[in-house]
């Protein structure tokens, strides 16, 4: 029989951190049982899968292409070695923002996704959301008090991703609430993964006649990184490829036929 003095160090702290009241009630008549490691693993294992389960679902992340069904030989431009140095999330150790820019249907959201993915993985809270989505939902709060409690859902996160800036245009309002997403996130230190398809050159046209927009392009880009990707659409791409397979299947039965 084990003594409990052989047991690894520290497994009691881990079932009280845990919450297994029973076990730690009982450590002195059961501490010694050679099966406790392993319950201990599973539970811990068990919570750890629980909960990333429940971020993702908070996170709103959705389905998305793991990078290691990403096609680097599809873009004409990418920095490679950029994205692979980010996915490992120094950047936003330092509060430092990420901005994916590039045409439609290039991979900007399929790299984003992946970002918040591994940032899920080490156990931070995410928020994922389309610009569109995010700017209807806060300027859809009829009270101040109800704004700046869905504003703290989008400013409280440890990483925040906010996919399609550009692909439509805003008021002043919703330049106004952009910028004071990014403003208290940059107070804060708290980083930005952020798509468009417009160089911030032409951001002018996204927010027409926002007093805002040069302060908070300052603020996004004071500390960032920059990945700008050249290619045609995959999307496009993928579709061409399988409108051309069903055509291949149709000319088949025709000729078996």
């Amino acid at each position: 029989m084990t003594s409990p003095k052989s047991l690894p160090e520290g497994l009691r702290a881990r079932v009280q951190a845990l919450g297994l009241h029973g076990l730690d009630a009982n450590w002195a008549q059961i501490g010694h049982e050679p099966w406790i490691e392993r319950l201990v693993d599973l539970e811990d294992a068990e919570r750890r899968r629980r909960s990333l389960e429940r971020r993702i679902k908070s996170a709103r992340l959705g389905r998305f292409r793991a990078m290691t069904d990403f096609d680097w030989s599809w873009p004409k431009k990418i920095d490679r070695e950029l994205v692979e140095e980010l996915m490992g999330l120094d950047f936003a150790e330092h509060g430092t923002n990420v901005v994916l820019l590039g045409p439609n249907g290039v991979g900007k959201t399929t790299l984003a996704q992946n970002l918040a993915h591994q940032a899920l993985l080490r156990g931070w809270t995410v928020r994922c959301t389309t610009a569109s989505d995010m700017l209807h939902d806060l300027g859809a709060q009829e009270t101040t008090r109800a704004r700046t409690a869905r504003l703290r859902q989008y400013t409280n996160a440890k990483l925040l991703l906010i996919d399609e800036v550009g692909y439509l245009s805003y008021d002043t309002r919703y330049a106004d609430l952009l910028f004071e997403v990014i403003t208290r996130r940059y107070e804060q230190s708290r980083s930005v993964v952020l798509t468009t398809n417009k160089p911030f050159g032409e951001w002018g046209q996204v927010f027409p006649n926002a007093a805002c927009v040069v302060t908070l392009v300052d603020r996004l880009m004071h500390r960032a990184e920059i990945v700008t990707i050249e290619a045609e659409s995959y999307r496009l791409h993928e579709a061409t490829e399988r409108a051309s397979q069903r055509a291949k299947k149709k000319t088949g039965k025709r000729l078996e036929g």
